[in-house]
């Protein structure tokens, strides 16, 4: 790291440095014991606990807090604050867990230091602070936060600390400023901190949970309050956008007139209201304008902060209240801002009542017909950032979005110098036209009540919402578009299956299969109909309307006879405390999703079968879980009994390679591979996913990532290693996966199937096997590279062989796995667009300042060669693994051919970050193995997935 040779710079960390070393050793004299034993969880901390147990465990609940600073910056010091920070309040190094069902929370012992990661700059760095607030954390492990500090000059730094949601709140960011500038002084000069002991949050949580009773009357008050309520309905997209994942929220910002503000505040003191009540009574009048609804519920946020008891916590002390109000009568905008005022007072009375306690006592009431939450639209006042204020130094707040939104859609003021109105909504819950039409019509919605707050809601600005029928259900959207489909309706019959009805415009036209297979191509399982019945004429009344009594009953499935339905109906009975039919619906019994995960849970323990509470949250009826359990035992039962066609010893033997993976898309092939050569293969695999991974010369271990002991114990018993496994998405449980792996190697060669995503963002286009990694790298592309080190660091000691990391680009090959990469990974965007039709913008030669941009990809049985011929011929360090090169033009052209798509192609000077790739990587240490076979040229490969995908 370049170092700074201002003389004054230099005394003065001189000088700091000094004054350490004179204190080092004093330290606050410890408080009196308390219990830091497991602690129950808040009910907000269980919404977040869950999300990750139903596998959401995505960056909206991460809390980046960001600071631009000029002056000299004592990194040490900082490291030192934010070390006795976390080791002052445990619920920044808490755990959590589960006993049976329950989840608790436990501290664990202090960091002897809190890691600060420094990293040059040159610019503002902004890409480098979001893809550090976007990593997820692993609750099961830790929620130290994060620091990375980009160091862009000598006396400018941006300092950023990451932090989850469950371990923290708004309110605590002030705290956590407060105490880090007083820390990180004192550690500057080497003298003990005089801060008091504050408050641990666990004594918060155990006093919630004791206090459980005394909230019935709570309880009660906000039954009666939200009867017959119902979520928004907000115009969603027929299908979300191509790159919903990597982009799945949007935020637009206006910018409000120097005086408006000063208006509103001025009305809410006319009518005994806060610019808060103001804002969200705007934002009642742009939802009813957005939805044409007048009986409306939005969520906002209460505190639990009150009384000196909770001075100084850090901790998540936030609560969602649901306020109703009834907008009938066409009311002028100030009589709305009263109606908003009593309400909201009305909420905050009974404020102290967990909001997860409200939707579970309300069961199926507190959802839509559809599933959606009752509170999906939000409102808030937002001022000026927090930032962190160091003694000697100059600070600035910047804003780090991770791009993602915990609510549908919410209203947003910004009060500050430069006010403004924000909209923010998620891309899969409103399309994008009425996004941007909402944000600015929001902004001349407040403009026109802060000029005249005596409009009516009638003549506010905003488009009046057509009723949301007309649009039709997503499927039938699709069908309508279908080049194919002269015309269709879908319709939900009350107790039965979703059915879709299509015309066709010439015989010989796509199957039902056919069209439910593009359905579930663009659709989420669950807007997907059970069957698709052609007709000859779509019967319609005299108006126009379709006729809903001549439309044939479609085929109605009998009640199913599989052994796992008495089981899955037992747990539905179990869990909600009533016998279901077939096709009720889990959430209509009351079920909300904690008892999805627990129904999960009991189900994949009674019946060892794959099972995930998103699942249940997708299928949601008995008949459709006991299907899909029955296509997953099928799996199992065709896996056995080809394992079961020959005899095998049932000892590990000689020669035997472990291989990690086996369940995904690199390691299928790599078994495939291994049983070639006859190798004899020891597959790890969870034991719900043991069966998919059986054959021939195969013996199953049962293991997972996250179980250290089972790596080892695997590791020990074999004679070589393949590790292709990977999260994904939990770089630091890849990571302790891997230490834990070659600690436990003693002896013949390992591969590790890594990325060249650890070769980051080199400045040359040209990228050499072994080339230096260049900044950035994304948390993916730096955990490959970290377990690289640990693997060849440890290659050749303690009679350990050699070792091979093998960096591989996209991969691609006919499995189910490997489709999702070109339908949803970094090729989504030009998949998605080319299956809708849509035009595709590409980067036109010399955009950015580059004459390529493509990607670079490697077919999986290639890919499977490369890692095995690595057994036998070690490469002692990286090797890369590339079968070609293909630029975005060529496998556009090669999608649109495959999809028979229409989609017109331009192309930009503006370079979408999705497709911002440029690199050519050298394959030559493994090029032999690399050479293609029969089918594993590119259009082969493509037109397999896609066939795959049609199937």
């Amino acid at each position: 790291m370049a170092t700074d040779t201002s003389a004054a710079l230099q005394e003065e960390l001189l000088r700091r440095a000094r004054a350490r070393a004179a204190g080092r050793g004093a330290t606050p004299t410890p408080a009196a014991a308390r219990d830091t034993g497991p602690a129950p969880l808040t009910h907000a901390q269980r919404r977040m606990w869950l999300m990750e147990r139903l596998g959401q465990n995505s960056a909206q609940y991460s809390v980046p807090f960001a600071t631009r600073l000029h002056g000299p910056l004592d990194v040490d010091a900082l490291g030192s604050a934010l070390t006795e920070l976390v080791r002052r309040h445990d619920i920044l190094r808490t755990h959590y867990g589960r006993n049976g069902e329950e989840p608790y929370q436990e501290p664990l012992p202090a960091p002897e230091r809190v890691e600060v990661r420094v990293v040059e700059s040159a610019g503002d760095g902004a890409d480098l602070l979001t893809e550090e607030a976007r990593h997820p954390f692993d609750l099961a492990a830790d929620t130290i936060p994060r620091a990375l500090v980009l160091r862009h000059g000598p006396e400018d730094h941006t300092v950023l600390l990451t932090f989850h949601h469950i371990a923290i709140d708004g309110g605590s960011l002030e705290t956590v400023a407060d105490e880090i500038a007083a820390l990180y002084e004192a550690a500057a000069d080497g003298r003990p901190h005089t801060l008091p002991e504050p408050p641990q949050y666990a004594d918060f949580a155990r006093r919630e949970h004791a206090d459980a009773a005394r909230l019935d009357d709570g309880l009660t008050h906000w039954t009666r309050r939200l009867a017959g309520a119902t979520p928004p309905r907000l115009p969603r997209p027929a299908t979300p956008p191509a790159d919903a994942a990597e982009h799945p929220a949007a935020t637009r910002a206006t910018e409000l007139g120097e005086q408006v503000l000063p208006a509103l505040r001025e009305l809410g003191r006319e009518r005994r209201a806060t610019v808060f009540t103001v804002g969200l009574a705007a934002a009642f009048a742009a939802l009813h304008r957005l939805t044409g609804e007048l009986d409306l519920v939005i969520g906002c946020a209460a505190t639990h902060r009150e009384g000196q008891a909770m001075r100084g916590l850090v901790g998540l002390c936030v609560n969602t209240l649901p306020v109703r109000v009834d907008l009938s009568g066409d009311p002028a905008f100030a009589t709305l801002v009263e109606r908003v005022r009593d309400a909201l007072l009305e909420a905050q009375q009974h404020r102290d009542v967990p909001f997860d306690l409200i939707l579970e006592r309300l069961g199926a009431a507190a959802r839509g017909d559809d599933g959606t939450a009752l509170v999906r639209v939000t409102s808030d006042v937002v001022g000026e950032q927090t930032g962190l204020r160091l003694p000697g130094l100059e600070a600035r707040a910047v804003e780090v979005g991770v791009g993602e939104a915990k609510f549908d859609l919410t209203f947003g003021l910004l009060d500050a110098d430069a006010p403004a109105s924000l909209v923010q909504y998620g891309r899969a819950a409103l399309d994008e036209e009425t996004g941007r039409d909402l944000a600015a019509s929001f902004a001349e919605l407040l403009t026109a009540v802060a000029a005249d707050p005596q409009l009516r809601l009638s003549g506010l600005p905003g488009r009046l919402a057509q009723p949301q029928a007309a649009a039709g259900h997503p499927a039938e959207v699709r069908l309508k578009a279908h080049p194919e489909i002269a015309d269709a309706h879908v319709s939900d019959p009350a107790g039965g299956p979703l059915l879709a009805y299509a015309v066709l415009r010439r015989t010989g036209g796509p199957s039902p299969a056919q069209l439910r297979a593009h359905l579930r191509a663009v659709l989420g399982r669950e807007l997907v109909p059970a069957a698709v019945v052609l007709l000859d004429e779509m019967p319609r009344t005299a108006d126009g309307a379709v006729d809903a009594g001549r439309l044939p009953s479609g085929p109605r499935p009998v009640a199913p006879k599989s052994p796992h339905l008495e089981a899955v109906t037992e747990a539905f009975a179990g869990l909600l405390g009533q016998r279901p039919g077939p096709d009720e619906d889990f959430f209509a019994l009351g079920g909300h999703s904690l008892a999805a995960v627990q129904l999960a849970e009991r189900l994949r323990s009674a019946l060892t079968l794959p099972l995930v509470g998103l699942d249940v949250m997708q299928t949601r009826t008995p008949r459709a879980i006991t299907d899909l359990l029955d296509a997953r035992a099928a799996e199992r039962a065709t896996a056995v009994a080809a394992a079961a066609s020959t005899t095998r010893p049932r000892r590990v033997r000689e020669g035997t390679v472990l291989v990690t993976g086996g369940t995904g898309g690199v390691g299928a092939f790599v078994l495939r591979e291994l049983a070639a050569r006859g190798r004899p293969v020891l597959a790890l695999a969870r034991p719900e996913s043991a069966h998919l991974v059986g054959g021939d010369g195969i013996e199953v271990i049962e293991g997972d990532l996250g179980d250290l002991d089972s790596l080892r114990a695997a590791v020990e018993s074999a004679d070589a290693v393949i590790h292709a496994a990977c999260t994904f998405t939990r770089p630091e449980v890849d990571v302790a996966a891997m230490r834990a792996m070659v600690d436990a190697w003693r002896g013949g060669p390992f591969v590790f199937v890594s990325s060249v995503d650890a070769y980051g963002r080199p400045a040359s286009g040209q990228v050499a096997e072994e080339s230096a990694s260049q900044a950035p790298l994304s948390p993916y592309g730096q955990a490959k590279l970290d377990c690289e080190r640990l693997l060849l660091s440890a290659a050749g000691t303690e009679g350990r062989g050699g070792a091979s990391a093998v960096r591989s680009p996209i991969v691609w090959g006919a499995h189910d796995r490997l489709r999702d990469q070109l339908r949803w990974g970094a090729t989504g965007l030009l998949y998605q667009a080319a299956l809708a039709g849509r035009p595709i913008g590409l980067p036109a030669a010399g955009a950015g300042g580059h004459d390529w941009y493509g990607a670079p990809w490697v077919h999986a049985a290639a890919l499977a060669r490369a890692v095995t011929a690595c057994l036998d011929a070690p490469v002692h360090g990286v090797a890369n693994a590339v079968s070609g090169h293909v630029a975005w033009s060529d496998l556009t052209a090669e999608l649109v051919t495959l999809l028979g798509s229409d989609s017109v192609v331009t192309f930009e000077d503006e370079v979408h970050r999705d497709l911002d790739h440029r690199w050519h990587y050298r394959a030559d240490r493994l090029s032999a193995a690399l050479r293609p076979a029969a089918g594993e040229e590119l259009h082969a490969v493509l037109a397999s997935m896609i066939k795959g995908m049609e199937s």
